[in-house]
């Protein structure tokens, strides 16, 4: 059973609030807006606590962790001219049920390429 201290409840008031992806150092800017005094390692024990009972998914997104209540995919574009990184809502992944052989959580999935400006940029150099 988790210990529920007067730090934890603070922590669970304000993480519960996020509807979408968050970072935990958003978290941490929202848990001392009102004067608290919690530090950033005490999120981070928390937020791993909540992913090792399931109730939380963390990904990683511009080399920083990412966390979500939800089980949405989290999917990139990475253009590998330019380094940009566009995030993209894929709709179906149906295909991975019949290629992986257990229950799929959650994902995450960056895709590398050359992106539309890159593309249309090498074009006009050639010309």
């Amino acid at each position: 059973m988790v210990r529920k201290t007067k730090q934890k409840q603070i922590i669970e008031k304000e993480v519960r609030k996020f509807k979408s992806f968050f970072y935990a150092d958003e978290l941490y800017h929202e848990v001392n807006k009102q004067k608290n005094v919690i530090g950033i390692a005490t999120i981070y024990r928390y937020l791993k606590d909540l992913i090792n009972r399931g109730e939380i998914h963390s990904y990683q997104c511009n080399r920083k962790t990412l966390y979500s209540f939800s089980k949405e995919n989290h999917c990139h574009f990475i253009c590998k001219k330019c380094a940009s990184l566009t995030h993209i809502n894929l709709k179906k992944l149906d295909f991975l049920h019949e290629e992986i052989k257990g229950k799929i959580c959650h994902l995450q999935l960056d895709i590398t390429g050359t992106c539309e400006k890159c593309l249309k940029e090498n074009k006009n150099s050639i010309s």
